[in-house]
């Protein structure tokens, strides 16, 4: 091999690394969710793009499909896991389905608030949960505020009496049926995108979500009521592909993380300032808030806590509501 040849082949390998680099650093990662364009979570994640972008001058660029464009929840956490999607935002506990014990922190009344919920994670449960979400290929980035969940309905909620026999609207999740179940109504999965019309045509009864939910879905449109039960402390895990994230360099890494905490507050100072407007707008669009007691539902909750803690633990429930 002639010392001319040797050098032109050296250039092409050094070329060809240096091409496969700038295609590796230029890559377009899929960040899907289930909110809607209109939502608090998708202008959150907008600016943690932006963010990510600008910190990692330019190499962690990402294409965001709103609306369940990729599938519902289970359909997007499995491409999480296979390394399809890179990022989503999913409730904390939604994947309870696959990390049972996250129906502890799921159970209605067990958390708060939102700084509550931060010290749970935070403590020895939150770590645990952690390694169970990389078990399962999914690494927790962060943890947003996404609004407190209650309850609208076409009648007045007055008291837990006023649940019984209620049609009512539940994702298909363990912790939200239970609630539905213990306040005496009839719990009816329904596709999130498909609520509005199942609303409007009679199949269920009423709905419960946080109140930015509430307003961007429009549900107040055919809906007369809205009982303040205060049940969920809902929140939105920012999740990230193991396949994905270990594919990052360090200063990749980084910038998604900065980011996300840059993009916290901004969804969260947006969502509690929304929460503090929406129930004036909601009255002003005809809608009638109720305050029901909600210790009769928290008692009403107990059975539920008891079968909880007989699978994962006696005090397991005890111990995250004195965090």
């Amino acid at each position: 091999m002639t010392t001319t040849f040797r050098k032109g082949a050296f250039a092409a390998i050094i070329g060809l690394t240096a091409m496969a680099a700038m295609s590796a650093a230029a890559k377009e990662f899929k960040f899907a969710i289930q909110d809607s364009p209109g939502s608090i979570t998708y202008k959150a994640i907008v600016a943690m793009n932006e963010e990510a972008q600008r910190l990692s001058a330019g190499e962690v660029k990402t294409a965001l499909f709103p609306s369940e464009q990729l599938g519902g929840l289970q359909a997007i956490v499995e491409q999480v896991r296979e390394g399809e999607i890179d990022f989503t935002a999913v409730g904390y506990p939604d994947m309870s389905y696959l990390i049972p014990e996250l129906k502890l922190i799921g159970e209605p009344y067990v958390v708060k608030d939102y700084d509550h919920l931060l010290r749970i994670i935070a403590g020895p449960y939150g770590q645990k949960m952690n390694a169970e979400f990389a078990k399962q290929g999914v690494r927790v980035l962060d943890v947003w505020y996404y609004g407190t969940r209650q309850t609208t309905t076409k009648k007045a909620i007055n008291s837990i009496a006023d649940m019984k026999g209620l049609k009512l609207r539940t994702p298909n999740v363990d912790f939200l049926i239970d609630f539905a179940q213990a306040a005496g109504a009839k719990p009816v999965p329904v596709a999130f995108q498909e609520v509005y019309l199942a609303l409007q045509t009679n199949v269920v009864d009423g709905q419960e979500n946080p109140l930015p939910t509430i307003d961007t879905m429009k549900f107040y449109e055919v809906q007369t009521h809205l009982a303040l039960t205060n049940h969920f402390v809902a929140s939105k895990a920012v999740l990230a592909s193991e396949k994905t994230w270990k594919g990052l360099t360090e200063k990749q890494r980084d910038a998604v993380l900065q980011a996300a905490r840059t993009a916290r507050k901004i969804n969260n100072d947006m969502v509690v300032k929304q929460e503090v407007e929406l129930i004036d707008a909601f009255k002003k669009r005809g809608i009638t808030v109720t305050t029901p007691d909600t210790a009769p539902f928290r008692a009403a909750m107990q059975p539920y806590y008891k079968k909880l803690e007989d699978k994962f633990g006696a005090g397991s429930i005890a111990a995250l509501v004195k965090q």
